[in-house]
């Protein structure tokens, strides 16, 4: 199915799993437990939909949606009963009003003598709400549920939540594997849109690899027709999916929004944000900005080097949020009113500087995959360089570690311009630039969208949008 495409190695993790389960029936304990996390719209549903289907084994999908405790339980109900699993109806005559009670006749409901699944979805909502949720759910799973034939998917968008669910000083510590789903990849993005590479990492910074907007992308169509598509459309995924996701993250009241759409809007330095987030507080913004890293919606960055910094950057994680905040959440009201050919303009006059910051990202964590590729060492970080003045800049560095390096691997520049190569007086900035950080001969490393020209001898190795995207296929 085409919107799997990327998928086979999550579904065959979850089939994995399952066939544990199988074998292990009849023993004291051959209950699974998989804790999946991954940013909203990723897919998660979607994928554990996709392997329920082909798996055709007893299930429950019961999906949490932030009410109170009363209101998940009688959904829960609700759920159950919808279920395959063969003794439903037990759950509807007995409707526990209490969770452990819930989980207790959940617990009985399942088959003894071959696997079954449940799944409970938006966890974190369920964590946030009901009061002792973990220690309930950690006694059922000892006590109960992992004595079944039964793989429990707990899944959650809410990345720092999900992942606080398995800390060391939590009930349910260890009692459950990690998953991470990620978007799809530029490799995917490419097979499944039928793109070239370096479309293919146009469409991944516009759409961020999310299956919900690229299923709207039309195989082969190029960035400015989808575009001209989805703008014509008030309620395509491009425009709808972030407000949806940020409206569950965090109020409309929160001071987070703010900071973040002036992150989004291009400012990067904390005195700036702070401007141009309506002149706040230093306490305001800075609580503001743990709690957009925390939730991992913004990265903060400070300069790779030999020596330490306080330059602090900030920037928005995902890619489709930040070309959202860019380009439409500032004009969704000339959007709504059908005038999206103006918003498409505007797009088109910002584009290639707008896009010549925002590959970067993705550009040193595709070298992470190439490397060491016997041009260059493998580099445990990978980041950027800066001054306060940007009188030095530097796009790629690759170091033994970061923020802080003992030793520099590699030093690169980003040319990722639409018709000009990577040349001779490039190299020449790269050189300066490098003179200024060290007197080391480190490498040094190009990347560009349209190869070298002239004399660039000086070069250690090139990338181009092939290697980048090649670096994210599988086998």
């Amino acid at each position: 199915m085409r919107r799997f495409i990327g998928r086979d190695l999550e579904l065959d993790v979850l089939g994995n799993a399952l066939r544990s389960v199988h074998e292990a029936v009849g023993s004291p304990k051959p209950g699974q437990c998989i804790l999946m996390r991954g940013r909203r719209r990723v897919g998660k549903s979607s994928l554990v939909e996709e392997f329920l289907r082909r798996t055709e084994v007893p299930h429950v999908f019961f999906t949490a949606a932030g009410g109170t405790a009363e209101d998940e339980l009688a959904e829960l109900a609700d759920t159950v009963a919808g279920s395959t699993l063969p003794e439903r109806t037990l759950f509807s005559q007995e409707a526990p009003t209490q969770w452990n009670a819930a989980f207790r006749l959940l617990a009985e409901i399942l088959p003894d003598d071959r696997p079954s699944v449940v799944v409970i979805d938006e966890v974190p909502y369920l964590m946030d709400r009901i009061d002792a949720f973990e220690g309930m759910l950690q006694r059922a799973w000892d006590r109960l549920l992992c004595r079944k034939p039964v793989l429990l998917l707990l899944v959650g968008s809410d990345l720092s939540m999900m992942e606080a669910l398995n800390d060391y000083d939590r009930p349910f510590h260890q009692r459950g594997r990690e998953m991470v789903v990620g978007p799809l990849t530029p490799a995917d993005i490419g097979e499944m849109l039928e793109l070239e590479p370096a479309a293919a990492l146009d469409a991944t910074l516009v759409t961020g690899g999310l299956p919900l907007i690229c299923a709207e992308w039309r195989p082969g169509a190029g960035l400015w027709d989808f575009l001209r598509d989805s703008l014509d459309n008030p309620i395509s995924a491009l425009l709808v999916s972030a407000e949806r996701s940020l409206a569950a993250e965090f109020p409309p009241q929160a001071m987070s929004r703010e900071v973040l759409r002036a992150i989004g809007s291009g400012e990067r330095t904390f005195t700036n944000i702070a401007r141009a987030a309506g002149g706040i507080s230093h306490t305001t913004l800075t609580r503001a900005a743990d709690l957009l890293t925390e939730k991992r919606v913004v990265a903060a960055e400070l300069p790779l080097s030999l020596t330490p910094s306080k330059e602090r950057r900030y920037r928005v994680a995902d890619p489709y949020l930040r070309f959202w905040l860019a380009f439409l959440d500032p004009h969704m009201a000339e959007i709504e009113r059908m005038r999206g050919d103006i918003t498409l303009s505007r797009i088109k006059e910002q584009w290639t500087s707008w896009r010549g910051r925002a590959i970067e990202p993705l550009i040193r964590e595709s070298l992470a995959r190439i490397l060491p590729d016997g041009l260059l060492p493998a580099a445990p970080a990978i980041g950027g360089y800066w001054t306060r003045s940007n009188d030095v800049e530097i796009d790629l560095v690759g170091a033994d570690r970061g923020p802080v390096a003992k030793k520099l691997l590699f030093l690169g520049s980003v040319k990722w311009l639409e018709n000009s190569a990577f040349d001779a007086h490039d190299l020449a900035a790269l050189q300066k630039h490098r003179a200024a950080i060290t007197d080391e001969p480190v490498p040094l490393v190009a990347v560009s969208r349209n190869g070298t020209t002239g004399s660039v001898l000086g070069l250690q190795a090139v990338y181009g949008p092939e290697d980048l995207v090649g670096a994210w296929r599988r086998g």
